[in-house]
């Protein structure tokens, strides 16, 4: 449960990964894709040198041309990978 956790460190992994930790401890590599197809802004991190230039603002995941993703779907999200990983140990 998303409880006001800031980003606070992204690490590129490739194609369209990054590794994502909040403030509480919660990280993992999650896969964006599913976020490009959502709008013009988010078209335009199909270019991979785009892609690659996120960075923390506001406490969650931004590219330079305005795109960003709301923290609490980000945890959401980490959260799951993060359960399915413990599923599959």
């Amino acid at each position: 449960m998303w409880n006001m956790n800031e980003v606070k460190r992204i690490e590129y992994r490739g194609s369209y990964v990054y590794h994502i930790v909040f403030d509480d401890g919660l990280g993992a590599d999650l896969d964006l894709t599913p976020y490009l197809g959502q709008g013009p802004v988010f078209e335009a991190l199909k270019d991979p040198a785009l892609f690659r230039q996120a960075r923390i603002e506001g406490g969650t995941i931004a590219w330079p041309n305005g795109a960003d993703i709301a923290p609490e779907s980000l945890y959401e999200a980490v959260e799951a990978v993060c359960i399915r990983l413990q599923r599959t140990a």
